[in-house]
Order: structure tokens, then sequence, then C-alpha cells
């Protein structure tokens, strides 16, 4: 490779590859905010009553999240609104209702 040519390589990779590297980092802040939203954040916690193996969570009040295996949509929707005996968590902002409802999707497998 000459050198008129050796830097660009590196530099071209860089160009292409760091906007992967920022969409992956926010993706395991949001997966981080989730969990935490799942595990210490919602009151009461989610995992009191689910079941998901990525939380370390066994409750068995409500269904098992890894066996449901819900899309982010309908953990959204569930979280937001209540289902059954599962309450509203109205406390809970936007973005935490955003990162617990991608958490699960994600840890749960529906991803």
């Amino acid at each position: 490779m000459s050198l008129r040519y050796r830097g660009v390589l590196p530099a071209l990779l860089t160009v292409l590859l760091l906007p992967l590297a920022q969409t992956a980092s926010a993706d395991d802040a949001k997966l981080a905010l989730g969990k935490k939203v799942f595990t210490e954040q919602a009151m009461p916690s989610c995992s009191i009553c689910h079941a998901l193996q990525d939380a370390g969570a066994t409750g068995a009040i409500g269904p098992s999240l890894d066996e449901l295996k819900p899309s982010a949509a309908q953990v959204a929707t569930a979280v937001r609104s209540g289902i059954g005996v599962m309450p509203a968590f109205t406390a809970l902002s936007d973005e935490q209702v955003d990162a617990v409802a991608h958490y699960v999707a994600t840890a749960a497998g529906r991803k």
C-alpha cells in the first residue's frame, strides 16, 4: 500500500463504525436503565410479580415474561395503563417506561 493511502483505511473505518458504536452504547444505556426500573425503580418492583431470568426475578403473581415474550409496545401499554391486577405505573417517566419496555422485550427474547 502506498504511503498516500495508508491513513485512509483507518479513517474510513472510523467514519463507518463510529455510528454503530454510538448506537450500541445508547442501547446498552437504555437496557441498563430498563433493568434498573424493573428491579428497583418501579414501585412496587416488577420483580415481585413477574419472573424474568435476566433480572433474577422469580415472581409468580403475574405471568412469566420469559414465557410470554411480550413486545416492547405490549410492555409499555401494560406499564402505562395497567392490566388485570397490575396497576398503572403513573409515577414512571416516559423515558423509564420506554427503557423498561425495551429491556423486558429484549431480555425475554422478543427482539
